[in-house]
């Protein structure tokens, strides 16, 4: 199993940031590029893309839990990929976001330096797009 996690600040307290990232219809803006998703019912998204595994569209499933500020998702028809979103408070009106994903049918011994770099510059740069996102939505 390989597993992957980027944290980064958030220029916004953790329920304008938790807002955000557990919106499915602004999900797009922010996930890795060569990646969609789409509600697909409650509880489960439909995902498709060049980083996708296999061809044509995937059931997923998505789990929000706004009390604890976290969102789980994994993949229905791809049991091996699994992850998670984290948001916690910081200072001074700020919060942090952390991102975890676990490829359970990647072994660790297999995988390639590039492939590991190419998977964490994924997570690193769709935070980095969340906190551009966050930034837009904030007043003032």
């Amino acid at each position: 199993m390989a597993e992957y996690e980027a944290t980064r600040g958030m220029p916004a307290g953790s329920d304008v940031v938790f807002g955000v990232a557990a919106d499915v219809s602004l999900i797009n803006r922010w996930l890795p590029h060569g990646l969609w998703v789409r509600d697909s019912g409650p509880n489960t998204l439909e995902a498709g893309g060049d980083v996708v595994p296999g061809e044509g569209r995937h059931e997923g499933l998505y789990d929000v839990s706004a009390d604890q500020l976290r969102v789980e998702w994994g993949g229905r028809d791809h049991p091996g990929y699994a992850g998670w979103l984290q948001v916690s408070d910081s200072q001074s009106g700020t919060s942090e976001v952390t991102v975890h994903i676990s490829l359970l049918d990647e072994p660790v011994e297999k995988t390639s330096r590039s492939r590991a770099d190419e998977v964490q510059g994924m997570l690193e740069d769709s935070l980095r797009r969340l906190s551009d996102e966050v930034g837009a939505r904030r007043p003032g």
